[in-house]
């Protein structure tokens, strides 16, 4: 199941409770006509070897039948003198039995190779989808769903399709062909013996479905209890330095004790009584296996049966309660998977980032005049959160943005680069309205250095290069020394060839911070954005990276968004921000002579420190 119990993408334990779909025919039908209509051919491939290997699997016990038959005839007439057992004919019947049995296997080889290809073709496709579609949606979405979210579609979701898909159609397939197989079998043995073992199969059902009624209720406290302790641990662990520096660790021991009882007592009932289907099935099973011996040796006597018959129609009468069991495992795989693809279909259903742009609007040449035009924005249409924004920024300025937090700062940067559209109002590019440009090309156009940091999985030099694939070795080295990390990553073991990602211990959040900084260095772009992009470098080592800045922001338009006012000192023009408006804006010279909210705002900075 997938989730803590049973790991990604693994089929549903016995008795655990089933997430079920909310549109089960719906999401079928979709599966099969977007999805499996494409492998016609190989599922019919994959019908007819089902079939196969099931006749010829079910066939066996009747031929062994035969060969009990010759040698209890044989031993018969060897006691009465009349001959003895045909060792010949006896081989004879084994080697088919033998050939029938490897024939079988070989149809049920090339049936679930032929499915196992299908099933991985779909899920490979699926998961270039998925990857497709994440790109394609707007910030919005993710602002709804939680990574973990999103990654169990793709990880857990898919993996519980393919491998359920996988399984539950031959299993259908097999259980049903077995199950009309076998009953053929048995009735052409015997109907009498036949009705024996039909009788008591409704008396297993109906106690089975009485336990499952009372261990239901049990599965889904054992799940909510589970939810909870894990939440429990994960939160220790992630706040692991807290919990010891207040000394929490004997209440948190006791909170996890609390939750991890309740779970002891509803995993043991739910456990127990799910772990008494089996037996009594057993239980129920051989009552009917008593049935149908005392009947045959009844119909033995009587010399309208076979001993050889007997033993077949006692295999059959075995194997015949496998099918069921089989069939309602499928159920529950086809609940799983099916509700597994409706979240897929779901996310593959979103609505996408829709592109404005008018026909011949490009970015080239632009030179980077922005302004704002009466700017309004929510996240929520009931949440206004941007409510009349304006200004004019003019090619090589550098803007500061200030003002204290939940003032809209970081959103204007969001609409900037169109991670969001404006509700009302426009954002102009040399004149030219933002949404007239393809996404891709005006964030062409920018480059952002945030407050949090990331660096993917690979060399330096190729976190580095991620803004331009296309740069030289010397260009990289030119960008490491601007951004003042040159002399750290020849520090390191292997120089700009190291091994780096956002995991990676032993560099700090200064020095990722560092690298973050030259990779924008690098790409060398029209408009720079900095949101608190030295919160995490240190004093000295911000002064070096703010003269390297002034350097690069020379002739380009930058917005820097800053908390410590001390570093926007020397910005052309700084943006006032509070409640989503501009309340003021002018250097910092002529702010501070105003004697208004930034002349607080700046005060109050060196009244913190004088605090404490």
């Amino acid at each position: 199941m997938p989730g803590p119990m049973g790991g990604p993408g693994k089929g549903p334990g016995r008795g655990a409770p089933i997430e079920k779909a909310k549109d089960f025919k719906g999401t079928t039908k979709k599966l099969i006509k977007d999805y499996l209509s494409q492998y016609k051919i190989p599922l019919i491939i994959v019908m007819i070897f089902a079939i196969g290997s099931t006749i010829f699997s079910i066939v066996g016990p009747k031929i062994l039948g035969n060969a009990t038959t010759e040698i209890f005839n044989g031993l018969v007439n060897k006691i009465s003198g009349n001959g003895g057992i045909d060792f010949n004919k006896v081989g004879t019947i084994l080697l088919t039995l033998l050939g029938l049995y490897i024939i079988s296997a070989i149809f049920s080889f090339i049936q679930g190779l032929v499915m196992t290809r299908v099933a991985q073709k779909l899920t490979y496709t699926m998961r270039n989808n998925l990857i497709k579609k994440i790109n394609t949606l707007p910030m919005n979405y993710f602002d709804k769903k939680t990574n973990g979210e999103v990654l169990s579609i793709i990880t857990n979701d898919i993996d519980t399709l393919g491998m359920n898909l996988n399984q539950s159609i031959t299993q259908i397939i097999t259980a049903i062909c077995t199950l009309v197989g076998i009953a053929i079998m048995m009735i052409s043995i015997s109907w009498q013996m036949t009705l024996i073992s039909l009788i008591v199969m409704p008396i297993g059902a109906f106690l089975v479905k009485i336990i499952v009624g009372k261990s239901q209720k049990y599965f889904k406290m054992q799940q909510d209890y589970l939810g909870h302790v894990n939440g429990q641990v994960e939160e220790i662990f992630s706040g692991l330095t807290i919990v010891k520096a207040f000394n929490g660790e004997d209440k948190a021991r006791e909170e996890f004790s609390k939750a991890n009882s309740q779970l002891y007592k509803s995993a043991w009932k739910s456990q127990f009584l799910s772990g008494l289907m089996h037996p009594i099935m057993n239980f129920v099973s051989n009552i009917g296996y008593v049935g149908v011996a005392m009947a045959g040796g009844y119909l033995a006597i009587k010399g309208t049966i076979t001993v050889g018959n007997i033993q077949s129609f006692i295999q059959y009468n075995k194997q015949f309660t496998q099918p069921i069991n089989q069939i309602a495992q499928v159920s529950s795989m086809l609940q799983a998977m099916v509700a597994a693809t409706e979240r897929i279909f779901e996310f593959l259903e979103q609505d996408e980032e829709v592109e404005t742009n008018k026909p011949g609007v490009t970015t080239k040449g632009l030179r980077g005049n922005i302004k704002f035009e009466h700017v309004k924005f929510g996240y929520n249409p009931e949440q206004i959160v941007i409510k009349d924004f304006n200004a004019n920024v003019h090619e090589g300025q550098k803007i500061a943005i200030v003002g204290p937090t939940g003032a809209g700062k970081s959103t204007m940067v969001k609409l900037l680069m169109r991670f969001y559209d404006v509700t009302d109002g426009a954002i102009l590019l040399d004149g030219h309205n933002i949404k007239d440009f393809t996404r891709g090309d005006l964030r062409q156009m920018f480059g952002m250095v945030l407050q949090d940091t990331w660096l993917f999985g690979g060399t330096v030099k190729e976190n580095i290069k991620y803004g331009k694939e296309d740069a030289t070795d010397d260009e990289v080295i030119q960008a490491s020394k601007a951004a003042r990390v040159h002399h750290f990553i020849k520090t390191l073991p292997n120089g700009y060839n190291s091994i780096l990602s956002e995991e990676t211990t032993g560099v700090s959040a200064g020095q990722k911070q560092l690298l973050t900084i030259a990779r924008v260095i690098l790409a060398d772009p029209k408009i720079l954005i900095l949101d608190e992009a030295t919160s995490s470098i240190d004093t000295r080592t911000e002064i070096e990276i703010q003269k390297a800045m002034d350097n690069l922001m020379q002739g380009r338009t930058s917005f820097i968004i800053a908390h410590r006012l001390s570093t926007i000192k020397n910005a052309d023009l700084i943006l006032v921000m509070d409640h989503g408006d501009i309340v003021e804006q002018g250097t910092h010279e002529e702010l501070l002579a105003k004697g208004g909210f930034y002349e607080k705002l700046y005060n109050s900075q060196f009244e913190e420190c004088v605090d404490e």
